[in-house]
């Protein structure tokens, strides 16, 4: 009981009693710039880990023989074409030069593998001419593309090369980089049209496989040492496995790269080279998905973007093959199909990946295509072929729209991504703003309608990542949504000239998810999930309760602002190409029902995929060189010829005719394609006009009567002021420019005192960088007014006058601007339209027009796809000033209560509204990448249109009318009474647009067999809501129609509606964009 006592063993320590030596401590910079000299080029690439990648190297003859044929005149030959026997292939060599700029050169590559290196781990073919390639077989099969300039050099032999026996490969080389032929460093200066390209490299090389291993090792644990914050016990963990790694290397030494190998193991885990990595079962945060932008043109044409795709997607299928982790995904139908076209091996090689869920088609769109200025129509058919060819071709439609690049997202595209199946939306764009930063990264975006969209804008904020590791850091760093949800996507790959993800980029993903399994604080990145698993959990989410933050209306991007101006005759040929698809659609519905009529079905579809293709987001902004437009105005010709010879037959079918001055017999008529009354002027020769009215296809043509008193007059009251003056305007035109609007039956003033209307003004235009592109908030600041030259009248007719004023610019650059005024309809708003010609020669300058209104509102109106858009007229914030310059359509519009001023165009989509001063944008001069933009002869028209009352139909309807003109045409033989009246009519709410009428996509005697075809015959309307009110109508038919649905964009019937004696009731929520399909 006590006392008792216990020996307590001694702890054994080897720790020595004396100090065998100082020890400093690490000089933390040292260490760390030590990192990146042992494996980066320089002055000691010869004894650092780079002179132990490869085992052997066989360049020169016997083992590499080289012989060349250079396609003629910058073709583009197939292989066939390229391996013709007739073609007389010459002797090269590496050294060797070859161009000019967009050339095309066939080489015959023989290849012997010598006998001392058949055993090796991995053989692969170096080349590297600094230009982009394509690998094919002897027999025409593309393997792989090729980049060049130290990028992606590398082709794998295959096994059956390693029998010591001679074996042929043919390289496609094009002579132009990954990003065109711009001269010197700055990619966006237009193309050097005389660049030439050394073949630098083509050795067969044996790698050493674990050296390249290492060499990813450190660049990962390198990054981390670098980049992870200096007080963590991360960072200097890394710091000190780097530089054992290091010391354990002796030059010449295998077993030290394995050695190395083992540290690194320590840091980032013992599968960190394998796909094993991926199934820890540990929860990510970040889900990586391989990508590959492919601009359809830009600094390149379109020609070059059809072997682009090749390129680059053959690559990601051999990458697929050797990574089982490997997804990718790739937008833009129009890309597919010329695949499956030119490329039908590489189109097989796709579909067999997109079966298996490794090559993920996505977006539902025909081409990436801008959405500031396209039609809602337009908008439309994007989503109605692109997701038709993913059907059709692959079995099933995209559920997530991917718009990465496009330079602003219009309001109405959640609404028109529901219609078209798709619940959510991938871009990243909004990170380049140059003004506010976009606060959110997981979000609801809301339609004007109240539709929405889940949106995710990867927080890397990119689309082309490097996969670093700094890029999975900020997936979580910068993600600004984690109170709802903290997962994000990192969308990796070579883009933008293509490429997509390289051996590299997967490797390094492996080694950031070993290291966030085995160290942590990286966040831990995941491989193997598709874009829509990613969208799926996010959707479960916000089923499941969480509240995701809404951002209501236009995703307004706050750069590129020019893009609305830059190439206006590009833009011209968009609206008017638009315009020329609704009246054949139209016409040509009508006439298949009613008459044998066959519907032009395949013309159709080709003029469109020809119009939706020119909408690609750096074609119809205008950001693309001068090749690239010369491609589109070729295609736009084809496109108008095309229209212009169904109209034509369309017009026989209607019983009408152009009109043939000499043959005075014939009656006139108007042909129209607007879905309302139409009262108005038309010219019909000799200075006179007639007077057209009616609701039909077909108007008739009255006199217009020249009464005692004249109903528009033009007078010069004294020197060089002019009074144009109807029923309800009196326009004065002094110095050129509108010093007076006024109202006559408003009895008030539209001019601002002491304003000047339709004022020319020009402003230096010299952005910080993107020049096609942007133009700054301080272009403002240089505002000049173009001081006008004479003014005279040049039209008195009874039924319309004008004035023209000349106005010189520059010594090359003028404008004859013309002012007029026609007779007034009673009970129909009257306007002033002007015309504009313009010789246009400048440099870094733009040219706008002003109207100075004596209307106050703190927002102005603009149209947009399916309606409106209101945006403020003043600078309170900085995100209000931001819209300085913005996207309109057909009209811009400032009302105040019970009266406003609406501003008309039929060709323009740059505005601005600062206070009562409205802005049109007419002409941009950037000199690149296309150093002639908008040189030459523009032909402009616009009008100013006041209205009493708010915005309404009159402005909607106007517009419309402005940018649809009657057509005189004439009819050899009587026509009936219901040549003059329309079989579909729309009724009620003025508000409510008939925008499209067209024949269903799969009628048995339309269809061109893509999907499944529906029986009988069928008619889709297009109905929308133009003024964001509830709206109620009726849908009126004198056609024989069974049943009426009210479908989505795709067709699909949804919902069957209700039908009596010709007449269907209907009922769209604000901004609603609604189609039924008519049973027949």
């Amino acid at each position: 009981m006590g006392g008792e006592t216990f020996e307590v063993p001694k702890l054994k320590s080897a720790y020595p009693k004396l100090s065998a030596h100082p020890v400093g401590q690490w000089i933390p910079n040292i260490y760390k710039d030590r990192i990146g000299m042992f494996y980066g080029g320089g002055q000691y690439e010869k004894k650092n880990l780079r002179a132990m990648m490869t085992e052997g190297i066989a360049s020169g003859s016997p083992h590499v023989k080289l012989s060349v044929w250079d396609a003629p005149d910058l073709t583009r030959p197939t292989f066939k074409e390229a391996t013709d026997s007739k073609n007389k292939y010459r002797s090269t060599q590496v050294g060797d030069w070859f161009g000019p700029s967009w050339s095309t050169h066939w080489f015959k590559v023989k290849l012997t593998v010598p006998e001392k290196l058949c055993k090796k781990e991995l053989l692969e073919l170096h080349w590297d001419a600094n230009n982009e390639g394509m690998v094919w077989t002897e027999d025409g099969n593309p393997l792989q593309g090729l980049t060049g300039g130290g990028e992606r050099i590398e082709w794998i032999l295959p096994e059956k090369f390693r029998n010591g026996k001679e074996h042929t490969i043919y390289i496609e080389m094009a002579c132009n980089g990954m990003f065109g032929n711009a001269p010197g460093g700055d990619s966006i200066q237009p193309p050097d049209p005389n660049k030439y390209f050394q073949l630098g490299k083509a050795d067969i090389v044996a790698v050493n496989v674990e050296a390249r291993n290492l060499y990813i090792d450190m660049w990962e644990i390198g990054d981390a040492a670098r980049e992870f914050p200096t007080d963590s016990w991360e960072q200097h963990k890394a710091l000190r496995i780097a530089n054992e790694v290091i010391d354990a290397f002796e030059l010449g030494n295998q077993d030290s790269i394995i050695k190395g190998r083992k540290i690194a193991q320590e840091y980032l885990g013992k599968d960190a080279s394998s796909s094993k990595v991926y199934k820890s079962g540990k929860e990510p945060l970040v889900y990586g998905i391989g990508h590959c932008h492919i601009d359809t043109c830009w600094l390149w044409p379109w020609a070059e973007t059809k072997r682009k795709v090749a390129r680059s997607w053959s690559n990601q299928c051999n990458l697929m093959d050797r990574y089982p982790e490997h997804r990718f995904t790739c937008s833009q139908a129009q890309q597919y199909k010329w695949l499956k076209q030119y490329y039908p091996y590489v189109f097989d090689r796709v579909k067999d990946k997109v079966k298996k869920g490794t090559f993920q088609p996505v977006g539902g769109s025909w081409v990436e295509h801008d959405t500031n200025m396209p039609s809602g129509e337009s908008l439309v058919r994007q989503f109605v072929y692109g997701q038709r060819f993913f059907e059709s071709n692959f079995g099933e439609r995209c559920r997530t729209f991917w718009l990465p690049d496009t330079f602003g997202y219009s309001s109405q595209l959640p609404q028109l991504c529901r219609l078209a199946g798709m619940t959510r939306f991938f871009t990243q764009k909004l990170s380049w703003n140059n003004i506010n930063k976009f606060p959110h990264t997981t979000f609801n975006w809301v339609s004007l309608d109240g539709s929405q969209v889940i949106c995710h804008m990867a927080p890397a904020e990119t689309y082309t990542a490097e996969a670093n590791f700094g890029d999975v850091r900020r997936s979580v760093t910068q993600h600004k949504s984690m109170d709802q949800d903290e997962t994000s996507l990192l969308v990796f790959g070579k883009g933008d000239g293509g490429g997509g993800p390289t051996w590299e980029h997967l490797e390094k993903l492996r080694r950031c998810r070993g290291m966030a399994d085995t160290v942590g604080m990286l966040p831990r990145v995941h491989m193997g999930d598709s874009v829509e698993d990613f969208f799926d959990r996010l959707e479960k989410k916000a089923s499941n309760g969480v509240d995701l933050v809404t951002w209501y209306g236009e995703l307004y991007f706050e750069l590129h602002r020019g893009t609305y101006t830059t190439q206006a005759n590009n833009k011209r040929n968009n609206r008017k190409s638009e315009i020329m698809l609704r009246d054949i659609e139209l016409l040509a519905t009508l006439a298949s029902i009613k008459s044998g009529y066959k519907y032009p079905k395949e013309d159709i579809d080709d003029m469109w995929e020809g119009v939706l293709l020119c909408q690609f987001h750096d074609c119809l902004p205008g950001s693309s060189i001068e090749m690239c437009y010369d491609d589109s105005d070729e295609l736009y010709a084809k496109i108008f010829k095309t229209g212009e010879k169904i109209l034509k037959d369309l017009q026989t079918v209607l019983g009408v005719l152009e009109v043939d001055k000499a043959n005075t017999n014939n009656s006139l008529v108007a042909l129209n394609t607007m879905p309302w009354h139409r009262r108005e002027l038309i010219p019909i020769g000799d200075n006179q006009a007639g007077v057209a009215c009616g609701d039909g296809n077909l108007l008739t043509i009255r006199t217009f009567k020249i009464t005692e008193t004249p109903e528009v007059t033009v007078e010069e009251v004294r020197s060089g002021v002019f009074v144009l003056q109807n029923d309800q305007l009196r326009v004065e035109v002094e110095g050129g420019v509108i010093s007076s609007l006024y109202d006559r039956k408003a009895e008030r003033e539209v001019i601002a005192k002491g304003g000047k209307g339709n004022q020319l003004v020009i402003f230096d235009d010299k952005p910080l960088y993107w020049q096609a592109w942007d133009v700054e908030v301080y272009h403002l600041d240089s505002r000049k007014e173009l001081s006008p030259g004479t003014t005279k009248i040049i039209q008195q007719d009874a039924h319309q006058v004008s004035v023209m004023t000349e106005t010189k610019i520059s010594d090359k650059s003028w404008a004859k601007t013309y002012i007029s005024l026609s007779a007034a309809f009673k009970g129909q708003q009257s306007y002033v339209e002007m015309h504009s010609e313009v010789e246009w020669q400048e440099s870094m300058k733009f040219l706008k027009v002003e109207f100075p209104v004596d209307v106050r509102n703190t927002e102005a109106s603009y149209e947009t796809q399916f309606g409106i858009v209101r945006r403020p007229t003043h600078y309170n914030t900085t995100w209000d000033m931001a819209k300085f310059e913005v996207c309109c359509h057909k009209f811009a519009d400032l009302s105040e209560n019970g009266y406003g001023v609406s501003i008309l165009n039929d060709s323009k989509y740059g505005f601005a509204t600062c206070g009562n001063l409205m802005r049109l944008s007419l002409l941009r001069a950037p000199k690149a990448p296309d150093a002639h933009a908008d040189m030459g002869r523009h032909h402009i028209r616009w009008a100013i249109l006041p209205h009493q009352g708010e915005l309404g139909s009159t402005t909607v309807h106007t517009a419309f009318n402005f940018n649809n003109p009657l057509k005189l045409v004439q009819s050899p033989e009587p026509l009936e009474a219901s040549a003059f009246s329309n079989p579909i009519k729309l009724t009620g709410n003025p508000s409510l647009i008939l925008d499209t009428v067209k024949r269903g996509e799969d009628d048995e005697d339309v269809s061109r067999g893509e999907l499944k075809k529906r029986k009988g015959k069928s008619i889709i309307l297009r109905i929308y809501d133009s003024l964001g009110g509830k709206s109620k109508g009726t849908i009126e038919t004198t056609l024989d129609v069974q049943r009426v649905w009210k479908t989505n964009v795709l067709e699909d019937d949804e919902e069957e509606l209700k039908f009596s004696k010709g007449k269907i009731d209907i009922v769209l929520r604000p901004f609603e964009v609604a189609t039924f399909r008519l049973q027949l």
